[in-house]
């Protein structure tokens, strides 16, 4: 039982007996470092509904708690606070009792509850993924897992763009500068090779428009009549109609980006369950259309198109079907959500993982799949993320200015190299564990920069910085790891044994925070929020830093304590490891 879970009800009592009044809800928070006190009520809203002095009626409340709880020592009263001091015995119990937990935070899904599917990465076959794709797939993947260990049965999936005229551009260019080149002959990653013939048919498709120009043509004009644009509109049409060969090719330029998407997912630690492919969706979702009219959730226009009127729910109104007769992207996402759960039928919730500038087109979806009458509408969520940038500024797809995923994984790893180096904390390592550690911390840098960073926000991503050892950094919390690992190695002594000590303070502030652990995985399950994880671990590697600059460890006398601050210092290595578990990053055991 928490904290706060014993202190609740006697709180409640306190003020039934105290004031006469029934509270059901209580304000708690930290205790600023400057007052005595383990956890702190807020007063101020009781105000509303018991008058009086704030000072006299936390006084009431706190004695109360001091005479009832054994967990509660003493008490003092600031203002509108109420600082409560807990006893070392609370705090010994509950270490006790979690010490050998090796799940400790992590709840197991029961076989009743509906699963969750998480959405990311969702790439056009057309280009490798690139800095953008990394913070995504970072996300969604973290998001997932933290999700998962909240208690909740968790699928991973993708939806690949793997159609469009954008894809025809690269398969154009490769038709005509290729030179029958693949990944094997060329010795590019399938991803690569045909990213360049994307870039190819953008730098041709500029000096077309330019040559038109000097004919006398408007940009607008030279932008719709370029030969090469007409040719890839062409190949479109001829892919829809199925062309053989038209579709041979597709299939085998998108088999090459597959492959290569592959390798740097492994790279990237990230995985799926699913995946799901915009040539075998595009199409869902027309039959909705018919059941939508039918209940007079969609109109009909006189030229055949069908819309829904969303302006009475401040949005607008939304088109769902061509006169043509074919769908656009809402009425394929309307299909694929319905198919989804076609798919997997214990799915009651989705979470898309989609930068913030596609959050219209989400709350437009949502609303249309609620009015539609699917329960599971009320539990989607749009994991909305800020653009990354770089120091350098934005990064462009069609001119080959983007950071590739690839790359800049394998410049974290250099940049880890030469930083470890620096240092000089290496001997004794063979080469392979120095290139082992080497991506550990490279890799683990570049995601905890990524994801300790609320998503919403847009951000700078600085590749020297990520990799700083001292900071909220990656590299700082995994150094933190590998030394509790060599004070483990070297307690020469049972370590097992359970002890009945009188609690250092810093002790205390590090159990304070251990017990913070679970409530965090439910508070960043809830808001869809790696960030929390990762600087409630900096917190938590910042206080056994404080701890063991304090306390001595291995050289305190008495054995008791010496066993127990050994116990501590696994148990807070155990939580490093988990919560870095939840964002994919992984930790060494000696640095």
């Amino acid at each position: 039982m928490t904290l706060q879970q014993i202190l609740t009800p006697a709180i409640i009592e306190a003020v039934q007996k105290q004031f006469d009044i029934t509270i059901d809800k209580i304000e708690f928070q930290a205790t600023r470092k400057d007052f005595e006190g383990d956890i702190t009520m807020v007063i101020f809203p009781l105000l509303k509904v018991i008058k009086g002095n704030p000072v006299e009626i936390g006084t009431k409340i706190g004695t109360h708690l001091v005479q009832n709880l054994t967990e509660v020592e003493k008490f003092n009263v600031v203002a509108g606070f109420l600082n409560i001091v807990i006893s070392d015995a609370f705090y010994l119990t509950f270490f006790n009792g979690i010490k050998d937990n090796s799940s400790y935070g992590f709840v197991e899904a029961s076989s009743s509850s509906k699963a969750v599917m998480v959405e990311y990465s969702s790439p056009n076959t057309n280009k490798p993924l690139h800095l953008g794709h990394v913070r995504n797939n970072l996300l969604g993947y973290s998001v997932a897992e933290i999700i998962k260990a909240s208690g909740k049965k968790v699928y991973k999936t993708q939806i690949i763009n793997d159609r469009g005229i954008h894809i025809c551009k690269s398969m154009l260019a490769w038709q005509k500068y290729g030179n029958g080149q693949t990944p094997e002959t060329s010795g590019l990653k399938g991803d690569k090779l045909v990213g360049n013939f994307y870039v190819a048919f953008d730098k041709e498709y500029k000096v077309q428009i330019n040559e038109l120009m000097t004919q006398g043509k408007t940009e607008e004009e030279a932008k719709k009549q370029a030969p090469i644009i007409l040719e890839a509109q062409q190949m479109l049409l001829d892919w829809e109609a199925g062309k053989p060969e038209v579709i041979e090719l597709w299939k085998t330029m998108n088999q090459w980006v597959y492959d290569g998407f592959a390798q740097t997912y492994k790279s990237l630690g990230v995985d799926f369950d699913s995946y799901y492919y915009e040539s075998n969706t595009y199409l869902l979702g027309k039959e909705v259309v018919q059941f939508g009219l039918e209940k007079g959730i969609f109109e009909k226009d006189p030229d055949g198109s069908v819309w829904i009127d969303l302006t009475p729910d401040g949005l607008d109104r939304k088109i769902v079907l061509r006169s043509d007769g074919t769908a656009v992207y809402m009425t394929q996402d309307i299909g694929t959500a319905i198919q989804r759960v076609k798919d997997f039928p214990d799915v009651g919730g989705m979470v898309y993982t989609v930068g913030n500038e596609q959050d219209y087109h989400f709350k437009v979806l949502f609303l249309i799949l609620k009015k539609l009458g699917f329960d599971w509408a009320d539990s989607l969520y749009h994991l909305s993320y800020g653009m990354v940038e770089l120091p350098s500024g934005k990064m462009k797809s069609r001119e080959g200015t983007v950071v590739d995923a690839d790359d800049l994984m394998e410049e974290m790893t250099t940049t880890a190299k030469s930083i470890s180096e620096e240092l000089g904390k290496l001997a004794g390592y063979s080469d392979e564990e120095k290139a082992k550690l080497y991506r550990t911390i490279g890799l683990g840098a570049l995601k905890y920069y990524m994801l300790k960073v609320d998503p919403k926000k847009q951000m700078m991503f600085n590749p020297e910085e990520s990799v700083d050892f001292a900071g909220n950094t990656g590299p700082f919390i995994q150094y933190t790891y590998a030394r509790i690992q060599s004070i483990l190695r070297k307690a020469e002594f049972d370590t097992t044994l359970s002890v009945s000590i009188e609690l250092h303070p810093k002790e205390k502030e590090l159990l304070k925070q251990i017990e913070l652990f679970p409530e965090t995985i439910q508070d960043a399950a809830r808001n869809h929020s790696p960030a929390l994880i990762a600087n409630y671990t900096y917190e938590l590697v910042k206080e056994f830093n404080s701890f063991y600059q304090n306390v001595s460890i291995l050289g305190e006398e008495n054995q008791d304590k010496k066993v127990f601050r050994v116990q501590l210092s696994k148990k807070v290595a155990d939580i490093i490891k988990l919560a870095f578990q939840l964002l994919g990053i992984e930790v060494p055991e000696r640095m």
